[in-house]
């Protein structure tokens, strides 16, 4: 059943208005309550110091009252209570609510706790049960004194009658209680009203914009809250029609960018039942009927994908990424990418993204096996050039000064592709990811100063100034020291050759965020823009004629780009023709 916000708001207002009354009606009972019996006892005291100076005045000179029973009536009827007159040894003398018969029989009162409290302190008090009269009482004696202590004067008051002014004390309360609780009631329902009818417009308003009717708009209800309110519901309708009209918008770019991709994507949802899937995953896999709403297992019967889903749905793995290989419909090799779809840290569905690399891998094994060829297939000619090299080094020939020429240009040129051979072994085992590498907590400076030391010399010689600029207290880094050292000494390499005579080489080593960053920055001949795109490739040469001069292989920055990505890091270059050029990489620090 529907319950109105004034309804809701008035319970709410009443709810607080009662826990408040009830809080007021207990603090004022019990305070006016103990107030009352302060007043009480302060009007008894009174009464009793009156009394008590009324019989010490009629004391004779034997210190002995005169007619103690009409004494004790006469106060009994002025004070309207039972007065009690007793002897120093606790016999009672007189009492107004007893005849002189009666008193007679009175047991003695000396040891009554008000008497016994008198004697101490000179006056005394206490609650309890009467057994003369039958009722339970409270009692206040004081001792009378002339010159000695000449007996006791003790008033009594019904508890009841006590109990009976708290009472009516207390209906005085609830009665005044439950007046204002009905004012509030009347007071909290129209309020409420006034309160209420704005919202209950504004959602209605809300209803409409729920259902795409934007038209209408809430009446501005002053500068207060509700004000505020109406504006921005105003606002939020706007902004709500615009992001739909640009949701609508991008709806179609999307479909249009989905549909035009050579990679496949398909969106499942948490159960696994196909949200999306674009052309060109149904051409992957010869789909001709609309898949939305079918299990991906239905529709692509291949178990690895399944799997894929399986570890994003239910295993919750953040990312998957993995090569497969399909025989239906045809086959192919694809990369598989796989994450979830989050909401609230909740998965809802999965995301998959498919890149057929048939081709690029078949092409990257034809590499490969060249390399690997080719490699071995030079290793023979240069171990034997060298060979007759170093025989004809030994004097072999008449005309020494030619031959010595000659060998040595064969020695060169054997020492070149001896280097050229390991170099495409290195690369050869890179690519194909069987290069064992040895990944230790490393610091970066005592590489860089060994890798640096190869290069002095020849800084020396073409009086080359060496700037390294670091960080304090750089963290270590998981790396290959080997190979670490192959990556410096190959970009120092190239900073030497490619600087001039009188060059600077900069060397600057930086913390970014989680990743070490290395820049070796040198004042060379700097590489053409045209050419930068290229220069991580195998064999690429900027000046083919001054690279073989300088006898370099051209796979130099090749390895150095595939041992910096098995170090999951990144290598970049920037570089202006004729100023220098400045080679970064960055690898992660621990």
């Amino acid at each position: 059943m529907k319950i109105k916000l004034h309804w809701k708001l008035t319970l709410i207002f009443c709810s607080a208005i009662l826990v408040g009354l009830f809080i007021g009606c207990f603090f004022l009972t019990s305070h006016l309550t103990q107030r009352f019996e302060d007043n009480l006892m302060t009007d008894l005291n009174y009464r009793l110091s009156l009394g008590k100076n009324f019989l010490e005045s009629q004391l004779s000179s034997q210190n002995i009252l005169p007619d103690p029973i009409n004494l004790a009536n006469q106060i009994g009827k002025e004070q309207n209570l039972r007065a009690t007159i007793i002897s120093p040894d606790g016999v009672v003398l007189g009492d107004s609510d007893l005849s002189a018969e009666e008193i007679k029989n009175v047991e003695n009162h000396l040891h009554r706790p008000e008497i016994q409290e008198a004697l101490k302190n000179g006056g005394g008090k206490s609650t309890r049960y009467s057994k003369t009269i039958r009722k339970y009482l409270l009692y206040m004696a004081v001792c009378l004194k002339k010159e000695k202590l000449a007996g006791f004067l003790r008033y009594a008051l019904p508890v009841s009658y006590i109990d009976i002014l708290k009472g009516e004390q207390t209906k005085i309360i609830i009665a005044s209680l439950i007046l204002v609780f009905l004012l509030s009631l009347s007071f909290t329902f129209v309020i409420s009203l006034v309160v209420s009818r704005p919202l209950v417009e504004m959602g209605k308003i809300a209803q409409e914009m729920a259902k795409g009717n934007f038209s209408k708009k809430p009446d501005p209800y002053g500068q207060d809250e509700m004000g505020d309110l109406a504006r921005a519901l105003s606002y939020m309708s706007d902004e709500v029609k615009d992001k739909l009209d640009l949701l609508k918008q991008e709806t179609v770019k999307l479909d249009t960018v989905l549909s035009s991709m050579f990679e496949g994507v398909m969106v499942v949802n948490e159960k696994g039942r196909i949200i999306l899937m674009n052309l060109s995953l149904r051409k992957l896999f010869l789909i001709d009927f609309e898949p939305e709403n079918k299990a991906a297992i239905e529709v692509i019967r291949n178990p690895q994908i399944h799997d894929i889903l399986e570890g994003i749905l239910n295993k919750k793995q953040q990312i998957i990424s993995e090569e497969i290989d399909i025989t239906q419909p045809r086959e192919k090799i694809l990369r598989i990418n796989a994450v979830p779809i989050m909401k609230n840290e909740k998965i809802i569905g999965a995301v998959l993204v498919c890149h057929d690399i048939t081709e690029i891998r078949r092409l990257e094994k034809i590499r490969q096996d060249f390399m690997a060829n080719v490699s071995h297939e030079l290793r023979t000619p240069v171990t034997c050039i060298k060979g007759y090299a170093e025989t004809l080094l030994d004097g072999g020939l008449e005309d020494k000064e030619r031959s010595k020429e000659f060998v040595n240009t064969i020695l060169q040129n054997s020492n070149r592709l001896e280097t050229l051979i390991s170099d495409l072994l290195d690369l050869a085992v890179i690519e194909s990811n069987k290069m064992k590498m040895v990944f230790s907590p490393l610091d970066i400076k005592p590489v860089l100063e060994r890798s640096l030391g190869v290069f002095k010399k020849s800084m020396q010689d073409k009086k080359i100034s060496l700037t390294i600029k670091t960080s304090e207290n750089l963290p270590k880094i998981m790396a290959d020291d080997k190979r670490l050292t192959q990556v410096f000494v190959n970009l120092l390499d190239n900073a030497v050759k490619y600087t001039m005579e009188g060059g600077a080489i900069k060397i600057e080593i930086s913390c970014n965020n989680n990743m070490l960053q290395v820049d070796i920055a040198d004042t060379g001949i700097g590489i053409p823009e045209k050419d930068l795109p290229r220069i991580f490739e195998r064999f690429y040469r900027v000046d083919k004629s001054r690279s073989r001069e300088l006898g370099g292989t051209g796979l130099g920055l090749s390895i150095v780009k595939h041992l910096i990505l098995s170090h999951k890091g990144q290598i970049w270059v920037q570089s202006t023709q004729g100023q220098g050029s400045t080679f970064s990489f960055s690898i992660p620090h621990i």
